[in-house]
């Protein structure tokens, strides 16, 4: 069992934020408080590429691991996670949507601060170039979708993007045997569990965090998702 915790907004929603927006968005001080509960917990953070060396040859994990994910690439994974990660000796894996980087929308991250990022040791996974729902997609687009951005990732970081997050957490077997062609490693969904198979690398399970759960609330998220049988 390793819980793979799903954030998004590390950052106060703004005013008049619907329900969705308010449920993704943790506060930086919510946020530290839930790295020190983890810390308190003697949990040590890993990345993707650690699970998949454990499942794919028995690799040796730490103790207590678990693992720090962000979708999207907001500019608050740069402005507040990064630094409260840094903090408390934590790292986490970024999936960025490399088209809205390119198009240097002021609430995503800059192709510099993922480079910062990167050399402060987060790892970094495509999360596509657009965000499209990617079911019933002909092969040409989804090359175009996942292909893509992991060669513009990876251009910047100068290494290989083993891991892609599916864009609102939605795929087909079309889009599998794509990232399989494209020489991923695996993928991340929206399902919730903490239990890995080798033989599921593209359908690795995460643990939701919602905006007001209190650092009590995601302990007991986690001891409930990480029990046998789950």
């Amino acid at each position: 069992m390793v819980p793979i915790l799903m954030y998004h907004y590390i950052s106060e929603p703004p005013p008049g934020a619907d329900a969705i927006r308010r449920d993704l968005s943790v506060s930086p001080e919510r946020f530290a408080e839930h790295l020190e509960a983890l810390r308190a917990r003697a949990y040590t953070a890993i990345s993707l590429h650690d699970l998949a060396l454990a499942l794919q040859i028995g690799h040796p994990l730490p103790d207590n691991p678990i693992i720090l994910t962000f979708d999207d690439g907001y500019r608050d994974a740069y402005e507040h996670a990064l630094p409260l990660l840094l903090e408390y000796g934590y790292t986490g894996t970024f999936f960025l949507v490399t088209g809205f980087i390119d198009e240097e929308r002021p609430e995503f991250v800059t192709w510099e601060q993922v480079i910062e990022m990167h050399r402060a040791g987060m790892e970094i996974g495509s999360h596509s170039y657009t965000h499209p729902d990617l079911r019933h997609r002909d092969t040409d687009y989804l090359i175009w979708q996942t292909l893509g951005p992991r060669e513009a990732i990876e251009a910047r970081i100068g290494e290989p993007v083993r891991f892609f997050c599916y864009p609102a957490g939605k795929y087909d077997e079309r889009v599998i045997d794509v990232l399989r062609s494209a020489h991923y490693w695996g993928s991340v969904t929206v399902a919730q569990g903490a239990e890995h198979h080798s033989e599921a690398m593209f359908e690795l399970r995460r643990i939701r965090v919602h905006g007001e759960a209190s650092a009590n609330a995601l302990l007991a998220a986690i001891d409930y998702w990480t029990q046998p049988g789950r």
